[in-house]
Formats: structure tokens, sequence, C-alpha cells
């Protein structure tokens, strides 16, 4: 994992070779073109990315992972573990204050727990575990378990998916099934909720009241401190217009920069180039398994000979030291990274495989982001290679947002949908536990997709359960060797993704998740 990083900085990182004008802007502004648009700020509801990255603003955790993915204390002071390792107990520390001005309390900590709990995979076998979740004081609590759990640490210190972020009791008694719509947070910036503009901006400003770690920043841990006053992430879904406003100096950041606009950065002095992220993304393809053609595990097995990373990838990115050729449901570079019994592409096996299966010619709905430079190509190279293999094709474009909420509907046809590109963290494809694509627990709590295999939730659970790293090891190749049977989606490789930046800029940090403290703008 860390070869393709440093790849891609020795690749991005060149001198440029010539000059190019910049706005001055604001220099207590800090103005960030994203991905997409924020449409829910309830982080433990929304699987979408723009929803944890807006918790990453304006909530704290209680133990987060520095730039080595190392779990480190955050909001918690000082933790014990019993000697028989079943009572845990958590001292918070001085300081913490709720975005209104009430301290953070144990009682606030309890309550965040147990929301977060009902959806996270590891929150739920927390609190499968747990005796007891309590306050021991006001500053204090207890965590008392009927058996060991050796992933506490990696738990409390997720930092995708659902991470478990702290909130005030008052909003975590918010039912689980329903958005929460008080912004109210334990972080270092406030949501503006008068200047969100859905499509347009989110605004956040400095938490005057949040009082920052005293180590230095390192990754997701240590002190957050924010370096300007306001940050604005703005939605610009036209790749030229973004890139015009970051040259011109009216954005600072734009985020999943397209390959394409790599060579204009390069040649203007005033923009860098950068990994977004110190982890990479694995792009996939997600099959709908609630309805017809994919419902069939044949088919879907089919699909894995019909991926060959190292020719699909370079349709987005061409440089090759820019993307790796893994082929795993695990990330390269993960503890639990195998290849094991992963096959071979070949083409012509594929359209064997999709005639063997029974397909009977349903229409293929590939749902097309124009708005996601990532999305978009590969569903276009996806439904080339379906084709290819014999299967009937219907691409229907809209955007990113538009296919969030589609990609909800069972409904099967053309006004449902069959598949989809994405690109998850490939911090939420390290190992079982936090993998949420692997997660095979039909309508309960699959993600969209709705994999339904008993066997592979079994096998999660045992790899959840194991006591020690050589058991956990050997649950998560049996997991990985499942997988490969029930294919619950389809990996297409790895690769970082890449910013474009405002060389006025400093302190953007080496971390697994894009976040917005410690930056701060130089004044020309």
């Amino acid at each position: 994992m860390r070869r393709i990083i440093a790849l891609l900085a020795a690749a991005l990182l060149l001198p440029a070779p010539e000059a190019g004008a910049q706005g001055r802007g604001d220099p207590n502004t800090l103005r960030v073109k994203l991905f997409g648009d924020l449409r829910s700020i309830d982080p433990f509801i929304s699987p979408e990315y723009m929803a944890r990255n807006h918790g990453y603003m304006v909530y704290d955790t209680l133990f987060a992972l520095d730039s080595k993915l190392r779990p480190q204390p955050q909001m918690v002071a000082l933790w014990t573990n019993s000697a028989d390792g079943l009572t845990w107990d958590f001292t918070l520390r001085e300081g913490l204050r709720f975005h209104d001005g009430a301290p953070v309390t144990a009682e606030d900590v309890v309550a965040s727990l147990r929301r977060w709990a009902v959806r996270d995979g590891l929150g739920q076998q927390l609190m499968g575990l747990a005796t007891a979740i309590e306050p021991t004081a006001p500053n204090a609590f207890r965590i008392t378990l009927k058996s060991p759990f050796g992933l506490m640490m990696e738990a409390l210190a997720k930092p995708s998916g659902q991470p478990a972020f702290i909130m005030p009791a008052r909003v975590a008694a918010t039912p689980a099934a329903t958005p929460i719509t008080d912004p109210t947070g334990s972080g270092p910036f406030t949501l503006r909720r008068e200047d969100w503009r859905a499509g347009d901006r989110v605004t956040y400003r400095r938490n005057p009241a949040y009082v920052p770690r005293a180590d230095a920043p390192d990754g997701l841990a240590g002190g957050k401190r924010a370096g300007v006053e306001r940050v604005e992430w703005v939605y610009l879904p036209d790749a030229q217009t973004a890139l015009n406003a970051l040259a011109a100096g009216e954005i600072d950041i734009f985020e999943e920069l397209p390959p394409d606009l790599f060579p204009v950065v390069r040649r203007n002095r005033s923009l860098r180039l950068g990994p977004q992220d110190n982890v990479g993304v694995q792009p996939i393809f997600r099959m709908n398994q609630a309805v017809p053609p994919f419902d069939n595990p044949r088919l879907r097995q089919a699909m894995l000979r019909l991926v060959d990373p190292a020719k699909i990838l370079p349709a987005y990115l061409g440089d090759p030291a820019l993307w790796r050729d893994c082929r795993s449901f695990y990330v390269c570079g993960s503890p639990y990274h195998t290849q094991e019994g992963w096959v071979a592409p070949d083409p012509a096996e594929a359209r064997r495989l999709v005639a063997a299966s029974g397909y009977d010619g349903t229409p293929v709905v590939v749902l097309d982001a124009q708005d996601s430079t990532i999305s978009h190509t590969l569903a276009l190279v996806s439904a080339d290679l379906l084709k290819q293999a014999g299967l009937t094709v219907d691409v229907q474009a809209m955007d990113w947002a538009t296919l969030v909420q589609r990609r909800l509907s069972r409904n099967p046809g053309s006004q449902g949908w069959n598949l989809f590109v994405s690109a998850p963290s490939g911090l939420d494809a390290m190992d079982p536990a936090g993998h949420n694509a692997m997660r095979s627990a039909c309508e309960r709590t699959a993600l969209p997709g709705w994999p339904c295999d008993q066997a592979m939730e079994r096998l999660r659970d045992a790899f959840l359960a194991a006591p020690e790293a050589g058991t956990r090891r050997e649950a998560a190749a049996a997991y990985h060797a499942r997988a490969l049977e029930s294919v619950p989606y389809v990996p297409l490789g790895q690769f970082s993704l890449v910013r474009g930046y405002s060389a006025r800029l400093s302190g953007i940090l080496d971390a697994p998740v894009p976040v917005y403290w410690n930056i701060a703008k130089l004044n020309e």
C-alpha cells in the first residue's frame, strides 16, 4: 500500500515548467471542491463518504488512527482493561464541549455508542458481547463484556464506514432509522445550517470552544487545530469549471481531480498535485442481488472471469505507476490481503459461464453517474465487458446524487438497477470487520445490492470473535474463500485518488481520509 503512495507522489510532485495566474482569495476561508454533494448530515445512517467527511468536520472520536493506521487516544485521556479482558474503563480528557457550550459527558458517549452500534458491524459485535455500557462518573464510562473483545481499539478508532462519532445524548436519542437534523457536534468546526444549500455549497465555521489535544497532528489523530476561520465545500460538477476556479484562486482544493487534468495542473506554478489519502481506493462494480439476473450466483461467478484490472484501470489512469493490479477482496498492503483461489481473467471462459448460468437475456441496467469521472469511466468500461460476455445492457445516465437514491430501489427492470460502479476507500476493504461491501446479511444490514449468504455472515462472526491475531488471520482467509463462491461484489483493482491544490496551502495532512483541520493559507 505504501508502495503505491510513494509511486504516486513521485509521479505527481514534479517541478512545474510554466507559471500561471492565481487570485488571492480570502486567507481566512478554505474553499474545497469535493467529489459530491452533501445530502445527509447523519453519518450513522448514510453510507455516503460525504456524510462521513461531514462527520469529521463537526464531531470528534474517542480514538483515531494516526498516519501509520495505529489507534491513538483522541477524546479519551486514560483507559484500562482488566486482566481477564472483560472490563474496560475510559476517562475523557478535560475541556471537551459541544458546539452549544455544553460539556461532553459520559452519558453523551454512551448514547452515541449505542446509536452507532445499531448499524456498524463492529459496533454490533461489541454490543452483542457487552453486558453493560454505562457512565461511572460525569467524565468516565465503563464497558463490561461477557467475553473478551480483541478489536475494542479498532472499533472505537474505526476511520470509515460508520466511525464512532460523539454527539450530544439528546441528538443520539434520535431513533436509529430516523436521520438526525441537529448538527450540534463535538469537533473543530460547526455547520452553518443557514448557509447549507444542496447542489451549491456547505459552510463550516471554526469552533472557538474546541480544545485540541496537545499532540502534533498525525493522520486522523493528534491536535485538530483549525487553520482558517471558515471552510466552504462547493459543488462544481463540471471538471473544467472547477479547474478554472482552482487556477483563478476561487477554490483552494479540487478533490478527485480527473487524470486528464493532471498535465494542466503540473504546468501551473501556483498549483500542486498530491495523493488525496494514504490508503487508496478499491473501485468495484456492485451487483443488485435482490432481482434477476444477478440473483444467480453462477452469473456472479462468471463476472470474476470477466475482470482484468490491468486492462480496466488504464481507462481511468493512463500512468501505470498510479494504479495497482490488486486481485483480492482485501486491498493490497492490508494485513489480511490474499489472492488464494482468485481466478485468472478469461473473457472467453466468462462468456461460456454466462451461457451456462441460464442467463435469459434480462437487460442489465447499468447506472452511469456522469458527474463522477471514476464512476462514469468505469461504468462504461464495465458495460462494454458485460456486452462482450453476452449480456444485454441498458446504460442509464444520471448524476451521482440521483444514483445514490436510485440504488436504494429493489424494483426490477428500468425503474431499478442491476449494476453501478463506485470506488470505496481502501480503509473499508482491509479486513472482515470493516468490509461493508462484503457484508452478506440480506436486507437487514447489507449495503444496496443486498448480498444474502448466511455462511458469509457466520464466517465474519468467527473473525470478530477470534481471540488472537493468528486465529483472526485464519478466519479472514476462510471469509475470503467463501466470497469467491458467493461474489458479493467484484473488485476492479486499486489506486489512490489525487487532489489539485493551491501552492499557498500548508499543513495538509497525510491521512486515510481527507480532513480540513491543520490547513492554513499563506499570504502573498
